[in-house]
């Protein structure tokens, strides 16, 4: 097997190197401390035994996370789990290869390695099935990836066969009932259909007058909707870069350099069409830098005086630091060094002012400020570089009610309106309703309803497998319960509410002589067994985690 592998790994993708390099890197940084039952980094929990690793041991915790995230590439070609799914997807897989150990499953053959990497998405191409060029592709990769190599691919690609094999073990046959299989089959290729009934929810409007005692008990409550977020209040010494612009010298050979370096953001100024009977002028490297040398030489002093604001800001703290300088006697210093203080209303964590460049980075900086740490190290900002210098935290609070009445009395009316226009739905229903069993068509009773005018379209005959393009998805969902000669709830969609009316409904074949019942019944055989193989490996995962986990007070 391994002879094979290397063989045929002596190529790889170059262009999912960084993908799996960020897998991998997630994988062993998220924070495992977070989920119950995994360690944190305290001594008490370096020991966290689950089989044959040591979860509280960085080195398990990189392959057992590193394996899972390259197994989840190569299975389906993108790395589509959030760190919670990966985390329960590597656990369940390592239990599962335990178990594997347990039952003597062995290790793949050549030719039985083969034809699973074929089946594998990962290597799948638009038509989705097996694609060679892909394939070599992802091989050549390999020559040239500093963290991942032969060994460790054919290591994961063996134990997937092998968790593979285990899962269809644990999963069985996958039995499933006959009625199951009819009520797919109903679900999914009945023939429908369908009038539908939109009504505009921008043009409904109804007549709300709130009160005050309507006002105060809304914002009662509501009130953790309005309440202020922690604020801190600073004022700032700034160090633009134009006013070093002046400072700084180049070569020409530096910005030729700065230029061939960084073509794309200096692209050639457009010049007039030429007439179809003259040739253009071929285009040449020299020439386009003197079109744009201006530009470039202006960019190259403009960054080199981005690191002469940094720095003359990081000089003003080493002064301050050196210089014992008190909070107090702040004003005075810069004064001395003709650094004006600048003032900018009080802010919160999420909302860094214009002043500071809107960088969040800069907000978070300012929030480490107090009265003990009264200034802050030099940081960057889009102008150039910045001192903050803290005067006040303001901590959070919920406001009075006529602080805030604007935003209270706003969010109040569009509440209402919602749970009027619920309510005009179920009206609207039983309206359609009764007019539909006095007779009449489904267009003539939506046009008889006077509380809002009512769109009616006609989809159909057509399947929940093939739905009509231009159909609210939203729609099909009524057809989970809906049956032929009744209205649905409203459904609301956007800013619409739709009402669906189901004029028909063919019920298909539901006879095993039906192609598409061995079919159905084979899906739901598969997931059926997924599903039970989950549930065991999960179920053996928590009594795992369970041996070794912390003692409750």
């Amino acid at each position: 097997m391994i002879s094979w592998i290397q063989k045929t790994f002596q190529h790889h993708f170059r262009t999912i190197f960084m993908v799996l390099l960020g897998l991998v890197i997630v994988a062993f940084v998220f924070t495992i401390g977070a989920s119950p039952g995994l360690g944190r980094a305290d001594h008490k929990r370096l020991q966290r035994q689950f089989f044959d690793l040591n979860l509280g041991s960085q080195e398990d915790q990189e392959r057992l996370f590193g394996d899972a995230g390259l197994s989840v590439y190569l299975q389906l070609g993108y790395p589509s789990f959030d760190n919670a799914q990966l985390q329960e997807y590597a656990l369940q897989r390592y239990a599962g290869l335990h178990l594997a150990g347990q039952l003597n499953v062995p290790a793949p053959s050549d030719t039985e390695l083969g034809e699973f990497i074929k089946g594998l998405r990962g290597f799948a191409g638009a038509d989705g099935n097996f694609d060679p060029k892909r394939y070599a592709e992802f091989r050549d990769s390999l020559k040239t990836n500093p963290r991942l190599n032969e060994a460790d691919v054919s290591r994961v690609l063996a134990d997937d066969y092998r968790y593979n094999r285990v899962q269809k073990l644990l999963g069985g046959p996958g039995y499933v009932l006959p009625e199951d299989v009819k009520a797919q089959l109903t679900r999914a290729d009945s023939s429908w259909t369908i009038a539908v009934a939109t009504a505009d929810y921008k043009a409904f409007a109804p007549e709300l007058k709130p009160t005050d005692a309507d006002l105060t008990k809304f914002f009662d409550e509501n009130s953790f909707r309005y309440e202020i977020p922690a604020q801190v209040r600073v004022r700032y010494a700034e160090f633009p870069s134009t006013a070093f612009v002046s400072q700084v010298n180049v070569t020409d050979a530096e910005v030729r350099a700065y230029y061939d370096a960084n073509p794309a953001r200096f692209p050639k100024p457009a010049t007039p069409t030429p007439a179809p009977q003259v040739t253009p002028a071929p285009a040449t490297p020299d020439a386009d830098f003197a079109a744009v040398r201006p530009q470039v030489e202006a960019a190259l002093k403009l960054e080199r005086a981005q690191r002469l604001a940094a720095k003359a800001a990081s000089d003003l703290t080493l002064a301050l630091y050196e210089g014992k300088v008190a909070a107090g006697n702040v004003e005075s210093f810069l004064s001395g060094r003709s650094v004006p203080l600048k003032t900018v209303a009080p802010f919160s964590r999420e909302a860094a002012p214009a002043e500071l460049g809107s960088n969040p980075q800069v907000a978070a900086e300012a929030f480490k400020l107090s009265e003990e740490r009264y200034f802050s190290d030099a940081l960057t900002t889009p102008a150039g570089a910045v001192v903050l210098f803290w005067q006040e935290s303001i901590p959070a609070r919920t406001p009075v009610l006529a602080e805030v009445r604007d935003r209270v009395t706003a969010d109040y009316l569009d509440g209402e309106k919602r749970k009027r226009f619920v309510a005009l739905g179920q009206s609207l229903r039983d309206q359609l309703t009764a007019r539909l069993k006095a007779g009449d068509t489904f267009e003539k009773a939506a046009g008889a309803v006077s509380a809002l005018k009512l769109e009616v379209k006609t989809y159909g005959p057509f399947t929940r497998r093939q739905p009509p393009q231009d159909l609210d998805y939203a729609a099909t969902g009524a057809l989970e319960t809906l049956k032929k000669g009744e209205v649905s709830q409203m459904i609301t969609s956007g800013d619409k509410g739709l009402l669906v009316y189901a004029v028909d409904q063919k019920v298909p074949d539901l006879t095993e002589a039906n192609p598409q019942y061995v079919t159905t019944r084979t899906q739901l055989a598969q997931f059926t067994a997924a599903r039970n193989a989950a549930d065991y490996l999960r179920e053996m995962v928590e009594k795992e985690l369970a041996k070794s986990a912390p003692a409750t007070p």
